[in-house]
């Protein structure tokens, strides 16, 4: 690719095909639910208008008085537990850790005080007249509505209006509060049973209304958004990319892939996580930015496909996502638990396995992996901690092994590895998706971003790391254990990982014209162009329509799909595609 910018679409969407009617801001919506409500005929209408936690209640009520002053109107917040009540109840779950939480299966209705949301039902009951308008995280537990509309909000926005302090936790005013904490209390607890109870009303919402753009909400009815949903699956698509810096940054996204110059530095890109990222859906004139986890909870089958759907349930367990630190520093030297630990430890069913995938390096570049051999664990775990209170520095290779790395080298890293990437080395992660359980147990003796050490677990890390994982075992296992599958003047197939006990399978196929694919297992797929310019995914049997994809893009291929053709379109005489998919 030389020092060419790329083609990387930061925009990828899909263009929805059909008759359909949006509306865009509040006036427009509220005329439409208006005339909905109307023709309902009903001498007593109820609205309900369910909102998920980290969208603007406020500028929602501000509207509603402003628009529908006749109406009965009722916020369920006012219900719901109170944020001190919250932390109380779910002490054990929220943890006093920055980062760590536990999962549990609670609901929404779990949020509410029993005898409040009896009284909120008998409240929406006993108004005989006129519409009542029940709003809010929890607005459908009041009555069952003659109308539901769902607000949304995607989940990088939310991440926006929390570390801009504009908002802390449903329900809560720590608005101020460390953003990891914050999170930390969506991941676990507010985002998860908002999500159950989002399941709950797929078969009961009428209208569906994409929050993400301030006093720009926008509408399309329930049964347009799933049929967008429903194209975008028949085929190819990718996901709404997010970009992030970080203490240990780098330049290359930056300058290869056309982002913001005025950013320091950065770390992350999230381009292929169903937990994080939205989807892009283009209605006619309007685009509804949604949240990719949608897609995953209303269609899990021709999604996921039956494998992946009865080992995981509806997730998406497979992640690419990029780490940049060339011209940066080394990540931080982590350990990821074992599923036995992450399980008993977190409520977590299946743990992080992951690799390395070395999109570029410089000549310098080098990734940790293993532990020496012969090295004491005690020795590493005394000078881990010495080194975590401030009294000094760690040599950390005369503990961990360094193995150079170089453009299209492939690390795997099954759980209870000891690892990280160094500087200069631009990083195609591919993993399973419990991407939050990772323990550090050095951080270089940085701060974060925010002024604050980075959150270190040696704790949790000294359970979990594998000590056989020595120099000679790495170097046999887990470094370039590739295997040719076939190979011919245009075309060559190999295995590349991951190791034995990942669940995910990595195939690399490097070609000059084209390459037939075979989903017969009809899982999900997850791909990226690590190599060349353009390429096309093309159907065997037209059952969609040509999808472009440029170099570095990751595209999901739903499992639905059992034949596709990836055709080389651009500059370069040779491509590459990297595929994962649970085998």
């Amino acid at each position: 690719m030389g020092n060419e910018k790329t083609t990387y679409n930061h925009c990828p969407t899909t263009k929805v095909k059909g008759d359909f009617t949006t509306w865009t801001g509040f006036q427009a919506i509220f005329s439409e639910l208006s005339r909905a409500t109307s023709k309902l005929a009903k001498k007593k209408a109820v609205l309900a208008i369910e909102v998920y936690p980290g969208a603007r209640i406020e500028k929602l009520k501000e509207a509603l008085t402003q628009n529908f002053g006749e109406a009965n109107l009722v916020c369920a917040d006012d219900f719901a537990l109170s944020g001190a009540q919250i932390r109380d109840k779910f002490a054990m779950l929220i943890t006093e850790d920055r980062v760590f939480g536990r999962m549990a299966a609670i609901q929404i209705e779990d949020y509410y005080d029993k005898e409040k949301l009896r009284a909120l039902r008998e409240e929406v009951a006993a108004l005989e007249n006129g519409l009542t308008i029940v709003f809010g995280t929890g607005a459908s537990l009041a009555a069952d509505a003659d109308l539901t509309v769902y607000v949304d909000v995607a989940r990088w926005e939310i991440q926006q209006r929390m570390r801009s302090g504009e908002m802390g936790n449903w329900q809560d005013t720590n608005f101020e509060e460390d953003i990891l904490r914050k999170y930390k209390r969506g991941f676990f607890l507010d985002w998860r049973a908002a999500d159950r109870l989002k399941v709950e009303l797929f078969s009961k919402i009428d209208y569906y209304v994409d929050e993400n753009v301030l006093d720009a909400p926008k509408m399309v009815s329930w049964a347009d958004y799933c049929a967008g949903l429903e194209q975008m699956l028949q085929g190819p698509f990718r996901f709404v990319p997010y970009f992030d810096p970080g203490v240990w940054g780098g330049q290359w996204m930056k300058e290869k892939l056309g982002l913001d110059a005025g950013q320091e530095n950065l770390a992350w890109a999230f381009d292929g996580v169903a937990e994080e990222n939205s989807l892009y859906l283009q209605f006619g004139e309007t685009r509804i930015e949604t949240p990719a986890i949608n897609a995953v909870l209303k269609y899990p089958m021709p999604l996921l496909g039956e494998l992946v759907f009865s080992r995981f349930g509806a997730e998406l367990p497979i992640r690419f996502d990029f780490l940049d630190t060339m011209g940066g520093q080394n990540l931080s030297l982590q350990v990821h638990p074992n599923k036995e630990y992450i399980k008993k430890q977190f409520g977590m069913d299946y743990t992080q396995e992951e690799s390395y995938y070395l999109l570029d390096t410089k000549d310098d570049a080098v990734v940790y992996l293993g532990v020496k051999d012969d090295v004491a664990p005690d020795s590493l775990l005394a000078a881990l901690e010495v080194a975590q209170t401030g009294s000094g520095e760690i040599d950390v290779t005369q503990y961990v092994n360094t193995f150079p790395a170089k453009k299209h080298d492939h690390f795997l890293i099954p759980s209870g590895t000891v690892h990280c990437s160094g500087a200069n080395a631009m990083v195609l992660e591919i993993s399973l998706c419990a991407y939050i359980f990772t323990f550090k147990l050095w951080d270089w003796g940085r701060l974060g971003l925010d002024g604050k050490p980075r959150p270190v677990h040696i704790d949790h890390g000294k359970k979990v790391i594998n000590w056989n994982r020595s120099e000679k075992w790495v170097a046999d296992n887990l470094v370039n254990h590739f295997e040719l599958m076939e190979e011919n003047g245009t075309h060559k197939k190999e295995h590349t990982g991951l190791y034995k006990t990942e669940q995910i399978r990595t195939e690399r196929d490097w070609f000059t014209d084209f390459v037939d694919y075979d989903n017969s297992e009809k899982t999900v797929n997850m791909l990226n162009l690590v190599e060349g310019d353009k390429v096309v995914v093309e159907s065997v049997d037209n059952a969609f329509e040509p999808f472009e994809v440029h170099y570095v893009e990751t595209f999901v291929i739903p499992a639905q799909v059992e034949k596709f053709r990836i055709r080389n379109i651009g500059t370069s005489e040779r491509v590459a595609i990297l595929r994962a998919r649970i085998m």
